[in-house]
């Protein structure tokens, strides 16, 4: 059997409406994208794990997180493997880099092992790689990483497919703001204990918008989930969750075409998304971003 198949790949992710929330029970919607990471397994003398371009290499002993995560994925007794993995994705910037690169290890050792898991099979394994970054992690990020497509997302509940009329189009800029997710909870949570019948409203709001987004999605309608993610904006901005950075990009993005923008996963920096109606508007809403200095790709997220 040969072992030089094609690159295993797992996907980086956005959440499209609801992040924050989904901390008080309301739905996400969450999306896959045709970026990420993609691996290759092969025999060696002495197992190693490789990222470009990073240009680091991890042996599943030392005390490093990825070290850590490779041990945590790498079936016992199993012979040892070169792993050489490609990230596309920025660490750190809420698109769910570390799930991706853990779907893309996960499949890659199967393939080498001539196994063929199902998408929920890899889900479960990387959520092994998962637990060494996140601690107690929702299982969103490996999960979309594995599955792709769009889905709906409620604490404790398994993930709902939304299925697309064709491919939502997208464009994902990185305002290079670092931001910590726990801290940016934290502000929410304190936010919600200073008036708790204004925050119940807004948890309100933002289980309509996602309701709405969800049917849109269905229909192909980029043009109303746009606009649902504007309002959504709006109340993630009310939270002080938003950054003059990520507004300055979003209302660049806004400017050149796209039908709706906003920071996706937990703001404070990281990263903002668009959505666009075709590809010639993709790449002018991109090129609008790159301009104010920041880094932008254009994805494609459904089935």
């Amino acid at each position: 059997m040969s072992h030089e198949a094609q690159p295993a790949v797992g996907r980086g992710k956005v959440i499209l409406l609801g992040e924050h929330f989904v901390v008080y029970g309301v739905e996400a919607l969450a999306a896959g994208i045709d970026r990420g990471v993609e691996a290759v397994a092969r025999p060696a003398e002495r197992t190693s794990l490789r990222v470009a371009p990073w240009g680091t290499a991890h042996t599943g002993e030392g005390d490093e997180d990825l070290d850590r995560a490779l041990a945590a994925v790498l079936p016992e007794g199993g012979p040892p493997l070169r792993i050489d993995a490609t990230v596309a994705l920025p660490a750190g910037a809420g698109l769910g880099c570390s799930a991706a690169l853990g779907v893309a290890v996960v499949r890659a050792i199967a393939a080498h092992r001539g196994e063929a898991p199902t998408d929920a099979e890899v889900a479960e394994r990387a959520l092994a790689w998962e637990r060494v970054f996140h601690g107690n992690p929702s299982g969103i990020d490996n999960t979309m990483a594995a599955h792709g497509g769009v889905a709906l997302y409620q604490k404790g509940e398994p993930l709902v497919p939304i299925p697309t009329r064709g491919r939502l189009r997208l464009v994902i800029g990185n305002s290079g703001e670092s931001a910590s997710t726990k801290e940016m909870v934290a502000s929410v949570a304190r936010q919600r204990g200073r008036d708790e019948a204004r925050f119940a409203k807004t948890c309100e709001a933002v289980t309509s918008l996602v309701r709405n987004a969800r049917l849109a999605i269905e229909a192909g309608d980029a043009h109303g989930l746009g606009r649902l993610m504007d309002l959504n904006q709006h109340l993630l901005s009310g939270l002080m969750l938003s950054t003059p950075r990520l507004e300055e990009m979003i209302g660049a993005a806004r400017e050149a075409g796209a039908t709706g923008a906003k920071l996706t996963g937990s703001g404070g920096g990281g990263c903002m998304i668009a959505v666009v109606e075709d590809e010639a508007t993709g790449a002018r809403v991109r090129e609008a971003i790159e301009a104010m200095g920041a880094e932008a790709f254009v994805a494609e997220a459904g089935r």
